[in-house]
């Protein structure tokens, strides 16, 4: 079964990271890389999203579709990349974004086959 891990960033998890000596920095995305190693064989495609700043949104829930500039989601959290993977049930889905170092949440998915 294959599922998306979205890695959503809050905007403490930000701060924090830029507050990181580089050095500090390197050691996180070490911790990542790791991660995406020990997990290549369930991966079958992952993606960095650019900062939310960059994004357009289209809503569709008001007659006439309205485009903004930005995210304008609700809440304080912003998806920063994701994964898909291609494991056996979503209790091994759940045991793989367990061992996620990055970003404090992730949002698990199925995906429609």
């Amino acid at each position: 079964m294959k599922y998306v891990l979205m890695f959503v960033e809050t905007e403490q998890f930000a701060a924090d990271l830029a507050a990181m000596d580089e050095p500090e920095r390197e050691r996180a995305y070490a911790r990542v890389h790791q991660w995406f190693a020990e997990h290549h064989d369930k991966i079958t495609h992952h993606a960095h999203l650019l900062p939310a700043d960059t994004a357009t949104t289209l809503r569709l829930d008001r007659g006439e579709p309205l485009i903004t500039d930005g995210p304008y989601v609700e809440g304080k959290e912003v998806v920063s990349g994701f994964t898909e993977i291609d494991v056996d049930n979503l209790d091994e889905a759940l045991r793989v974004a367990r061992a996620w170092p990055g970003c404090p949440v992730v949002e698990i998915r199925p995906i429609a086959s």
